[in-house]
């Protein structure tokens, strides 16, 4: 406690509540407090920043919820009533879309407070440069920073910046998804080679059937979707381009399916299989299923809500559509992955890489000092090199905002009058690109070695 409170200290001065608010204004290490195991330093900050990420998403969840959202006009200078778009005046009714506002508000604020370290960060190469100290202490007082950030959103006038970051949180959405993809085809490789070494080293046919088992309940998930899909999304004459995009990405799941055990490529990567592209098939499906319910045809999509200035449903399902299932699940899959590139170690060098990550053993000797020594502590494992980039890490966490924005509104936005929000197809053809480019980057994993023979993919 010397780090956080100096060595003159005396505990019974104040109460543990103070102590434990002075702590947040030291480092990583000082917030175990003695109570936790021994930790990297690097794991400790990571985690830390995601808990602010998941903070605010906790705060927007809050306020999308229906009798949260009509108090919202009692926020001082959140609801003017007026704005300015393109230049010309217009007036809005403040009573209508609070909760989308709010939502679209608090994710301009995380947007902004990430991309404000990812700047600070740029370049800090070892826990040497005094900016890695910014990094990995001050908790307070970065919480002081998010939360002025936030109160400082909530009186951006509205108009033009509903329509404007509506196309931030679009693209930023779909580089995260990519984000997404690329951390699930690492994991099910690892989980394939994972299961397959165990299977080797025990000669125990269990984890063999474990692999079969768990792949007929992946693709017997994805072809119950599929026909839910056909009969919930598509009808008998019309929906050409729900058809379309059902069809299209059902043949690309058979293409890589197949290519995932050609002999050729059993060959080059022996722990190749099914359950990897079981795997990839069904988050395929689960993203045509997003796409398919913002489309903007009430006909083809039975989840489509269009709400008015009024507040009030245009379609039969009440206010509380915005927990659809797709946000749900797409909410869940937020989590995993954020938490997953908070405290991720890839067993494969492309991925570490691609993803800016290199594991650094600058720490091995302190994290062996601290296990004899018997304390628990957070301790420098980047003296000689970050774990991981900075800069990188924080944009990462900007672009899962965006995305936790855009899931938790539907990709809805305001029309042109500002009086109706609706569903554009650029949330369809978003969605849908982002799956084909899933699988795109999941078919190439396996034809890279026959297409590129002199480079190691191990």
């Amino acid at each position: 406690l010397s780090t956080c409170l100096g060595a003159n200290f005396d505990p019974s001065d104040t109460g543990m509540l103070l102590l434990q608010v002075s702590c947040l204004c030291g480092s990583a290490p000082c917030l175990l407090c003695g109570c936790c195991p021994s930790t990297k330093n690097s794991t400790i900050s990571r985690l830390l920043f995601t808990f602010f990420l998941f903070l605010g998403t906790l705060v927007s969840i809050i306020m999308i919820i229906p009798g949260v959202e009509k108090e919202l006009h009692k926020l001082p200078g959140f609801c003017e009533g007026s704005g300015s778009v393109l230049g010309v005046q217009t007036h809005v009714d403040c009573s209508s879309f609070l909760g989308h506002k709010a939502v679209y508000r608090m994710g301009f604020a995380m947007a902004a407070f990430f991309f404000l370290f990812a700047v600070i960060m740029v370049c800090v190469r070892s826990s040497k440069d005094p900016r890695a100290a910014v990094q990995n202490g001050f908790w307070f007082f970065k919480f002081l920073v998010l939360v002025g950030i936030t109160v400082g959103a909530f009186y951006i006038p509205d108009g033009a910046f509903t329509s404007v970051w509506f196309y931030f949180g679009v693209v930023g959405s779909f580089l995260f998804i990519l984000i997404q993809l690329i951390l699930l085809i690492d994991f099910a490789h690892s989980w394939s080679q994972l299961w397959l070494r165990n299977a080797g080293e025990s000669n125990a046919k269990g984890w063999y059937a474990a692999l079969c088992i768990i792949t007929f309940i992946f693709y017997a998930a994805s072809i119950a979707a599929i026909v839910l899909l056909y009969i919930y999304y598509t009808k008998p004459e019309g929906c050409t381009e729900g058809k379309v995009l059902i069809s299209i990405n059902l043949i690309l799941c058979l293409v890589v399916s197949a290519v995932s055990i050609l002999p050729k490529v059993q060959d080059a990567q022996p722990h190749s299989g099914l359950l990897q592209a079981s795997l990839i098939t069904l988050y395929t499906i689960y993203v045509t299923w997003s796409a398919l319910a913002n489309v903007p045809t009430q006909t083809c999509n039975p989840t489509l809500l269009v709400r008015n200035s009024t507040g009030s449903a245009m379609a039969s399902q009440p206010l509380t559509t915005w927990w659809d299932a797709p946000s749900i699940v797409g909410l869940i899959i937020f989590i995993l992955c954020t938490l997953f590139i908070s405290v991720r170690s890839s067993d494969h060098p492309q991925v570490n890489k691609l993803m800016l990550t290199e594991e650094s053993a600058a720490g091995a000797g302190v994290e062996a000092g601290a296990g004899e020594s018997g304390l628990h502590r957070a301790y420098d494992n980047e003296q000689d090199g970050v774990a991981y980039n900075y800069t990188f890490f924080h944009l990462c966490l900007l672009l899962a905002a965006l995305y936790i924005m855009m899931t938790l509104t539907n990709w809805y936005r305001p029309d042109e009058s500002l009086q109706v929000l609706t569903s554009p197809w650029t949330a369809v053809w978003v969605k849908i690109c982002s799956s084909w480019a899933g699988l795109l980057l999941y078919f190439w994993t396996l034809v890279a070695p026959l297409v590129l023979p002199d480079r190691d993919f191990s």
